[in-house]
Parts: structure tokens; sequence; C-alpha cells
């Protein structure tokens, strides 16, 4: 799982699931002392069938009938201290709508439950195909510390249009950041036809300029392969950088995409890109052509890449995220706490929470000997 997300507990949904689990013996529990404590007249016993019910929410077949027989047990244990006959008509009627709805109750905890097999296996199935498309960043690649927040838009999603990669190749570190057009399925097709593009060309590639190149051929191809996917359809920005070894120096080529952020301490500014080229998948509506921008990027000194995600996160007065501003704000925060600092600020700032893909990648150049 990509950084920013690792290691999160789903602590609002355990809770919830607690509380659903003590639910039917805190009905149990305050139906037989109410009833106990009320006037004969006012009866609470009538409640009991509500615990098996509950039950069937978060317990299992087993669980739901053992808390369907308590129930069944608390009612003949009342009518014991109030002297009732065990043939009296109430305490029979009584009974038998507990039995019964603890035999429904039983059926719909059946359900529930093999649906939520289904649902572990279908993530269980997600997270590989996560690992496939989206592989974990490493920590560190060659002389450089990787950071990755990743945030999917939709809801319980692990993969979303965003895109990212970072290889080691002989002489340089080379990595890939990218955002496909539109969301959904069709995005993450495309995703995966641009990283498997960018994987099997990264080594051969002589540069960033032709690497760009084999990330349309790529597309073009897989268009002619497929017609009927939407996938050839489909525009990407992308920022491509390479870190040559032995030198001080971050080259970048921008496909239409955001210019990442430079960062010296507490300076940060963008990087320039005097001529960006097209977006991946449009270089045919004009002359194609790359150019490479070189910056210093030496010992100390911070890249973060984004997506429009991050940049063009709104507030309620629709005022884009002030994404310099913070990151100078940040400029004494430690690396690895920085994703997730920008995650809660961008889930704070932005109007009903976040609505598209999110990706951020800081590469940093650490200050100390390697």
């Amino acid at each position: 799982m990509p950084a920013g997300q690792r290691g999160r507990p789903d602590t609002p949904a355990r809770t919830q699931l607690n509380i659903g689990r003590a639910l039917p013996f805190l009905v149990l529990a305050l139906t037989f002392v109410a009833d106990l404590l009320t006037p004969d007249r006012e009866r609470f016993d009538r409640l009991l069938v509500a615990a098996p019910a509950l039950a069937a929410v978060t317990w299992s077949v087993p669980g739901t009938i053992g808390i369907g027989v308590l129930a069944i047990g608390a009612r003949l244990l009342l009518s014991v201290i109030r002297g009732e006959s065990a043939a009296a008509p109430e305490l029979v009627a009584n009974l038998t709508v507990i039995a019964g709805v603890t035999a429904a109750a039983a059926w719909v905890s059946h359900v529930r439950t093999r649906y939520d097999q289904d649902l572990r296996e279908l993530t269980a199935v997600a997270e590989v195909v996560q690992r496939v498309v989206l592989r974990p960043l490493p920590d560190r690649l060659g002389r450089y510390d990787l950071h990755l927040l990743y945030v999917a838009a939709a809801a319980k999603a692990r993969i979303g249009g965003d895109f990212y990669e970072a290889v080691r190749i002989p002489g340089a570190v080379r990595i890939m950041l990218g955002d496909v057009q539109g969301k959904g399925l069709g995005a993450v097709e495309t995703a995966s036809v641009l990283l498997g593009s960018f994987r099997a060309a990264v080594n051969d590639a002589p540069d960033l300029a032709r690497l760009a190149d084999r990330l349309d051929e790529g597309l073009a191809r897989y268009g002619a392969w497929d017609p009927d996917s939407d996938a050839a359809e489909r525009f990407a920005t992308v920022v491509l950088v390479e870190l040559p070894d032995g030198e001080d120096t971050a080259r970048l080529l921008s496909c239409g995409h955001p210019a990442p952020l430079l960062q010296r301490g507490a300076e940060v500014e963008p990087v320039t890109f005097t001529d960006p080229s097209l977006p991946v998948n449009l270089a045919g509506l004009a002359d194609s052509h790359h150019r490479i921008e070189e910056v210093p990027f030496g010992p100390g000194d911070r890249l973060l890449l984004y997506t429009d995600g991050v940049s063009e996160t709104r507030d309620k007065a629709g005022t884009f995220y002030p994404l310099e501003l913070r990151l100078r704000g940040w400029a004494r925060e430690p690396d690895t706490e920085l994703p997730d600092l920008l995650h809660k600020d961008l889930t704070r700032y932005g109007a009903g929470g976040l609505d598209d893909d999110v990706a951020a990648l800081l590469v940093v150049y650490p200050p100390g000997p390697r």
C-alpha cells in the first residue's frame, strides 16, 4: 500500500462494530431491568424481540441464535418472577414471536456473512491489482528518499486515475507522476497502460524526451489493439524526472502537468517549463517536441511532484489550495511527516472533503552523507 495510506487502522469502523456487537446485550439488560422495576401493567418484555434482530447486523448465525435463546430465557425468567403460568397465552405469544424473529435474524445474518466474505475476497483481489498496477515505492532509491501520498477519490477505491513510478536505472533515478483525464475504470485502464509503457522503456530510453515518446506510442498501440476500449480516447498529463548519479541536478519534462515545487530551506518555487509538451495522447495535435529543463538539486533540497487533485482543491469560497504557502510553512517538518500533513490539511481545506484523486510524491536529497 502506498505511503500515506500505510498502517492506518480504521478506528471509526472498528468502534462502530464493537458498539453494534454490544447493543443486543444492552437491549436485553435494559429491557429486563425496566420490566422488573416497573409495575406489572407497564410491560417492557415485548422489547426483548429487538435483541436478536439487532444481532443479525454484526453477529454470526450461531451468535444471533445464541442471543435469541438469551432473549427467550430472559422472558421465561420474568414469567417465573411474576408467577405466570407456563401456559399463559401472553407468554406463549411472546416466546413464539421471539423464536420467529430469531429464525429470521439468523437467515439475515447468514446472507450478510456470505456478502461480507465476498467483499473480503474482492478487497483482497483489489489489493493484489493495486500492487501490480501501482507498486509500493521504496522509501529510498539511490541517494534519494521518497515519500508518497496517494488517495483515490472513489469511496473504498484503492486505485484511481493518478499514477506514479520510480525506478533505479544504471547511472540515474527516473520518476514519473501523472494524472489521467476523467475518473472510473477507464482512467485506471489508461493509467495501467502508461505505467506498463514506462516500465518497458525506462531502462532503454536515452533521455526523458524519448521516454515521453514511448508513453505516446504505448497508448497508441493499445488503442489499435483494443479499439473498443476508451483508454485510447483519454489523455494524461505527466511529469518525468531524471536524477543523474554524480550530479546535483534534476532534469524534468512536463507533458501538460502542474509544475513541481522545488524547496531549498524555506524558499519554495515552481520549476519553470519554458516550453511544456502536450499531454500524452494529444501529441498528434501539433508538432511533437519535448524540452527538458535542468535545475540544481543538491543536498537538503526537496522536490514535490503532485497532481491537480492537490492544487485544484477548493475551499467553500472557491479558492484554490495554497500549496506553495503550505510547503513553505512546513520547511522544518520532518520529511516523513509531510504526506500525512498534506493529506489532513487537504481534507480540512476542501469543501466537502476530497472529490478528486490525489497523488503527491516528495523527493528528498538528504543533507548528510549517504
